[in-house]
């Protein structure tokens, strides 16, 4: 009897072992992608390797808590993924890859994220678009969420519509307590946001989410509205609390549209997170309660880079540091609004209960208090407070602005050093700083007596290679035109285009002195540099409606050569370069330098540029070339004529070149409705020579050039003689406008009105 009791005791004790060993195996797996898969036929955690899409959706259909399914490496094209599941706390199911990096989602694809407690990793979207409008949403459909769900190392790079103005989304956070994090977001170029939280029901209201340690990487100029990086909201819901944490996040030029971040919604958190020559500002545009801290604004210098933008209730914006930022008006290093009376739930709240404390500003151009005032925003801040500031400029300026009553606000205890005008005329200490670089990178007063003002010694700048997925490249700054190889071209028949042929991104095609014939209409998939040997030695001639096409991902860069339209085909509108005809998401650059155009007047409308619309060039450039006898425009950028703030250029520089019988203007250049979300155009006209332009009776602008809706014009040093008019058209904002030290020969003056609607 002792004996069978001992014997017992010995297989309970073992049972209670094994028992022990498989609960603990369990728990392992669930924290360990890792882990293998264990033998266990009676229902305890798999790790499920799939090879197809009928595999996957039948491991996601037999998921339960613990579980592990893993894709294999390949490219998993045409795939919309549905992952809906049930795991739990102690037991998420997860969703991973063979190997980080090797598994490519491509083609017509997405994921629908739905149930409970979820992990999803590994996975890389690219070479393709969504079929639908989110590329990862964190909802099946709109009664089915996902909750407790965590997005991590995760890749989306130019996972773009090819229809520029296609609107989608590319990561759409819905629910409760979900979390994405060390993921890497690349060139997002069609208009949608690149990821938004939404709180259109009960369901995803106070979500709790956190967004963090994320890399949020180029994002190239929209030229619209609609290219923001991150929105927390909408208007329509701005009133309601969303309770998302986004902290330790790294923009990298994030360029869309003047809110590179838009927060529409209560109670959210932005800290740690560092912006990087980044065009735009952290724009609390809608929604009470939300809290700035800790944030690095690095401007470099970079035109339009800003800081944050302070709209509606009881906002905290504290020990946030601002370096080298050239935005103005509501790009600014830091812009207070005016709001509306009574304002509409989708309008300008008045500023009221605010406190802006301990930031510093450091060698920033643009303060702006009150901004945007005018007879609908009159409402100017109130009951706020602006104390413990610094700003502090090197070189002297005028950088804080005053546009309407700053009775509201309370300064206090700030020092400004470099400023010409002070906003108050108490709150502000004025006195020469000298600043000193600490252990963590940024600048401070060398007085200790300055400490407890600006930012805090214990602000670090987050390292950009602790966000994204650290198996990811990020990318470079490097210029499309290096990079490359050096082609050299003899002069004949047709050896230009072989050459661009044969090219790969960044080459220079150098032609030798010589005649070269064109016969075929030359492709540009990618920048290309073509350089002769000056223009009067290296001669192009074409007898094609164009010589060259700029194709989605092209770039071209002309230097010393000369290009002859005589043998062009006797039909209107030809053109030297042109766009293609299609939706192009690649911003191009065409730059030409030392060169010399004629005869672009074979019949009627030749162009130098043609654009498509839905194209946009981030730079044009032409500088020291001579143009003559074209009977359209030289540069014609005018094809976007919806009236809703979309154009097709950034950046227009013409400088000391030389323009003799222009059959309708040298610059056309058009952006229509009142949008106030971007930043151009910019038009650069100097030190030119206009002889006999704009006079072709089919010029219906009546103008040699032509601006309307371009928001900053510099026309300096010109001379225009026998010519039609400058007429420049002012709409939305507060464009400026320059025009000095002009010449007019035989031409009238130059026209600058105002667009009444």
């Amino acid at each position: 009897m002792i004996k069978n009791i001992a014997k017992f005791s010995q297989i309970f004790l073992v049972a209670l072992l094994l028992t022990a060993c498989k609960a603990e195996t369990a728990q392992a797996v669930s924290s360990d992608s890792e882990v293998s898969k264990p033998e266990t036929p009676h229902g305890e955690v798999t790790k499920d390797t799939v090879v197809d899409q009928n595999e996957f959706n039948e491991a996601v259909k037999n998921a339960k808590p613990g579980d592990i399914i893993v894709m294999k490496n390949g490219v998993w094209n045409d795939f919309e993924m549905v992952f809906d599941a049930q795991g739990t706390k102690e037991k998420p199911i997860t969703l991973t890859v063979e190997e980080k990096g090797k598994v490519i989602i491509s083609g017509q694809s997405n994921l629908r994220l739905a149930g409970e407690h979820l992990i999803v990793s590994g996975l890389v979207f690219k070479n393709g678009y969504t079929p639908t409008k989110e590329v990862i949403s964190f909802r099946r459909s709109k009664t089915e969420l996902a909750n407790n769900t965590r997005v991590t190392e995760v890749v989306i790079d130019h996972f773009n519509n090819p229809e520029r103005f296609e609107r989608d989304f590319w990561v759409m956070m819905y629910g409760k307590n979900n979390r994405f994090d060390h993921n890497h977001l690349e060139g997002k170029s069609n208009a949608g946001v690149t990821m938004a939280v939404r709180l259109n029901t009960e369901e995803s209201q106070n979500n709790h989410h956190r967004i963090d340690h994320n890399y949020f990487g180029p994002r190239p100029i929209l030229g619209s509205n609609g290219g923001e990086t991150l929105r927390i909201g909408t208007s329509h819901f701005s009133l309601t609390d969303s309770y998302t944490v986004v902290e330790n996040n790294y923009f990298d030029r994030c360029n869309g549209e003047v809110e590179i971040v838009s927060s529409k919604s209560g109670r959210n958190t932005f800290r740690g997170n560092v912006f990087f020559e980044s065009q735009g500002t952290l724009t609390l545009r809608h929604g009470n309660d939300n809290l700035i801290e800790n944030n690095v604004f690095l401007g470099n210098g970079v035109p339009h880079t800003g800081g944050f933008r302070v709209i509606n209730k009881r906002q905290t914006i504290r020990n946030n540091y601002m370096h080298g930022l050239k935005g103005y008006r509501f790009g600014g290093a830091l812009v207070v609004m005016n709001g509306v009376p009574n304002s509409p739930i989708n309008r300008y709240h008045q500023v009221e209960d605010s406190i802006i404390e301990n930031n510093s500003i450091i060698d920033s151009d643009h303060i702006e208090f009150g901004a945007g005032a005018d007879s609908e925003r009159s409402a100017p801040p109130i009951t706020s407070s602006f104390k413990n500031n610094l700003v502090i400029n090197r070189s002297a300026k005028d950088s804080i602005g005053v546009h309407d009553d700053i009775s509201g606000i309370a300064f206090s205890n700030n020092v400004a050093s470099g400023v010409t005008k002070l906003p108050v005329s108490t709150g502000f200490a004025d006195q020469s700083i000298k600043l000193v670089k600490a252990a963590n990178g940024l600048e401070y007063p060398s007085d200790p007596a300055l400490a407890e003002l600006g930012v805090s010694k214990s602000l670090t700048i987050l390292d950009k290679k602790l966000t994204g997925a650290s198996w990811y490249a990020k990318p470079d700054n490097a210029s499309r035109f290096s990079g490359g190889k050096t082609i050299k071209v003899k002069a004949g028949e047709d050896t230009l285009t072989q050459a661009v042929a044969e090219s790969s991104p960044g080459d220079v095609v150098e032609l030798a002195a010589g005649n070269y014939s064109v016969s075929k209409i030359i492709q540009l998939p990618h920048a290309i540099t073509i350089r002769g040997s000056g223009s009067d030695k290296t001669l192009i001639k074409y007898d094609r409606t164009t010589l060259f096409e700029i194709a989605d991902g092209g770039s071209l860069k002309l230097d010393s050569l000369s290009v002859d339209g005589v043998d062009a085909p006797d039909a209107y509108g030809n053109s030297v370069v042109r766009t293609t005809r299609y939706s192009m998401l690649s911003n191009y650059e065409l730059l030409v330098s030392d060169s010399k155009f004629i005869d672009l007047d074979k019949n009627h409308s030749f162009n130098f540029l043609k654009v498509a619309s839905h194209t946009f060039a981030s730079n044009i450039v032409i500088e020291n070339s001579e143009f003559k006898d074209v009977s359209g425009h030289v540069i014609a950028l005018e094809r976007e004529i919806d009236d809703l703030g979309i154009y097709n250029a950034e950046y227009i520089t013409v400088k000391n070149s030389r323009f003799e019988n222009v059959g309708k203007t040298v610059a056309n250049i058009y952006r229509g409705g009142t949008d106030e979300s971007t930043f151009g155009p910019h038009l650069d006209f100097s030190g030119n020579t206009l002889i006999n332009i704009g006079k072709n009776k089919r010029n219906k602008s009546k103008a040699s050039i032509f601006l309307q809706g371009v928001q900053v014009a510099s026309l300096k040093n010109n001379e225009l003689k026998e010519s039609t008019p400058i007429t420049v058209v002012e709409t939305v904002g507060d464009p400026i406008t320059t025009v000095v030290n002009n010449k007019l020969v035989s031409t009238p003056e130059t026209s600058i009105k105002v667009f009444v609607k």
